[in-house]
């Protein structure tokens, strides 16, 4: 049964996806002039009263077609949870359009400018074409941050910290689970401000906000980028009872990130994500063998093994290095 299960997890194509993006992060410079790794959720500058976040967000075309008004409002959703991953607060979107019918980027647009209210973050700027065969989208933000988190910095035996609110719907036909558009913008922002909140605390030490490749596929490029691995332990995640195993672990959640912290500062920071009505718990802890396990009833399945195959390729630059340097000491 886990067995079956991971192997969906696994081929899910919000994973395969993600893996398909190994020659692109190695086409560019590791790191960017301000000390930051980059394929994180934003990218790092540093600044005269802290960091500067910049992050963008480029979406199906089929899904844009489909659902154009949730498609405007996740431009700006989707970008400020990647700011909030890094420690930040957003302050401002921008955004691309291309499309042939005015009708579909009035919807877009309604959607972008209704989340733009809700979560106070204005959209000031972009760029629109009506010369499009096709409709397509893509948002960009900026954001601050005093204290900034990544996913380059977990910890062998950090505890990790799965918070993900549950008070909402999956928004068919995809695994979209939406429990933003009927929530209250106070509640929204407030709960956005806790990621900055743990950073400033220096409670966790990394952060990643839970994407298209759901919470294993996630926490496999976390993992990846720290240079470590995870044994997950499948009944600590908290779940709808409603929805099946596949379909949460596949879900993209519209509030949802995977922390690392010291195991002294799991019962804090769970309190902390419990006081706003968001489930939390400590689902696994972070492992020095380069492999992602998944624990059941005493079944152990491999979600991942680095060193069979490469997720986003960060491995492998650390072992090309090596060789690098071991060729030079010759």
């Amino acid at each position: 049964m886990l067995q079956q299960l991971i192997e969906i997890v696994r081929n899910y194509p919000g994973v395969t996806s993600k893996v398909a993006l190994a020659p692109v992060i190695s086409s560019f410079e590791k790191r960017n002039e301000s000390g930051f790794s980059n394929g994180d959720d934003t990218a790092v500058l540093k600044s005269a009263n802290g960091y500067d976040l910049f992050a963008i967000e480029g979406f199906l075309p089929d899904f844009v077609a489909q659902d154009p008004w949730f498609a405007g409002w996740c431009g700006v959703m989707v970008n400020v949870s990647d700011i909030a991953a890094m420690g930040g607060r957003a302050k401002a979107v921008v955004n691309a359009l291309w499309s042939a019918q005015d009708e579909v980027s009035a919807q877009i647009f309604a959607g972008m400018n209704a989340a733009s209210t809700t979560y106070g973050v204005p959209v000031v700027g972009g760029h629109t074409s009506h010369n499009s065969k096709t409709t397509q989208l893509a948002v960009s933000i900026l954001g601050h941050a005093n204290q900034v988190l990544t996913s380059f910095d977990a910890n062998t035996g950090d505890a990790i910290v799965v918070a993900m609110d549950q008070r909402g719907a999956f928004r068919a036909p995809y695994l979209n689970w939406n429990a933003t558009t009927n929530a209250p913008a106070e509640r929204l922002r407030d709960d956005l401000e806790l990621l900055p909140l743990l950073a400033e605390k220096g409670w966790i030490t990394g952060c990643k906000d839970i994407s298209q490749a759901g919470l294993l596929g996630t926490l496999a490029m976390f993992m990846d980028c720290s240079q470590k691995g995870a044994d997950v332990f499948l009944r600590q995640i908290p779940k709808p009872d409603q929805v099946s195993w596949s379909d949460w672990l596949c879900a993209f959640p519209s509030f949802g990130f995977v922390m690392t912290c010291p195991v002294d500062k799991v019962d804090d920071v769970v309190a902390l994500f419990q006081s706003r009505d968001i489930h939390a718990a400590a689902m696994g802890h972070v492992t020095e063998r380069p492999s992602i396990e998944v624990i059941d009833e005493g079944q152990n399945v491999t979600f991942w093994d680095f060193e069979q195959a490469a997720f986003l390729g960060f491995r492998q630059d650390k072992q090309d290095s090596r060789e690098e340097e071991r060729v030079l000491c010759l």
